[in-house]
C-alpha cells in the first residue's frame, strides 16, 4: 500500500504538458473475456504503460490507472502522437488489431486529449498518497490560505 502524505499539498510540473484520458466500456458484460482480448489482452494498456515508464525518453511523465478511465500525463503532444503511430511500439499494432478484430460493439473505447499550458492548472490533495499530477511532476506543500484562484495565478476581480 502506498505511503500517505499527510496534510494538504499540490502539484507542480515544469513547462507545458498534455493530459490524455483514455477509457473502455464493456457493453456486453457476459463477454468480458472477449472484451479483454478486444483491448489487447496481455499486450494491452498495462503492458504499454510499463514499457513507456521504463523509457522516459518516450515522454510519458506518469499516469493514474483506473477502470474505466486511465489518466496519462505526457511531456508534449508530439511525444504522445509519436508513440501512438510508431509501428515498433505496442500501441500501433493493438490499435490496428482493434479495427481488424471488429468487436461488434461489445467493447467501446474513447479518449480525450488536453494541451495544458504551464501554470494553467491546479491540483489539491489532502492526506493521500502522492499520485496523479503530483507524481508526474512533484508534490509541493500548500498552506491553509492557498486558494484555487491563487494557485492558478488569477488576479481577483472586483
Amino acid at each position: 500500500m502506498a505511503e500517505i502524505r499527510r496534510g494538504r499539498f499540490s502539484a507542480e510540473i515544469e513547462g507545458d504538458f498534455v493530459m490524455f484520458l483514455i477509457g473502455a466500456r464493456l457493453n456486453s458484460p457476459l463477454r468480458v473475456l472477449q472484451s479483454f482480448v478486444d483491448l489487447g489482452g496481455r499486450r494491452g494498456m498495462p503492458a504499454m504503460l510499463d514499457a513507456l515508464m521504463a523509457d522516459p525518453g518516450k515522454g510519458l511523465l506518469g499516469y493514474r490507472m483506473g477502470f474505466p478511465t486511465i489518466v496519462q500525463y505526457w511531456r508534449s503532444f508530439e511525444h504522445l502522437e509519436r508513440f501512438a503511430r510508431d509501428p515498433g511500439d505496442l500501441h500501433r499494432p493493438a490499435w490496428l488489431n482493434w479495427y481488424r478484430r471488429a468487436p461488434q460493439g461489445r467493447t467501446g473505447i474513447w479518449h480525450e486529449t488536453y494541451l495544458v499550458r504551464a501554470g494553467e492548472y491546479e491540483a489539491v490533495y489532502d492526506s493521500v498518497p502522492v499520485a496523479g499530477l503530483a507524481d508526474a511532476g512533484r508534490a509541493v506543500p500548500l498552506d491553509r490560505s492557498s486558494s484555487a484562484r491563487h494557485r492558478l495565478g488569477r488576479a481577483a476581480t472586483g
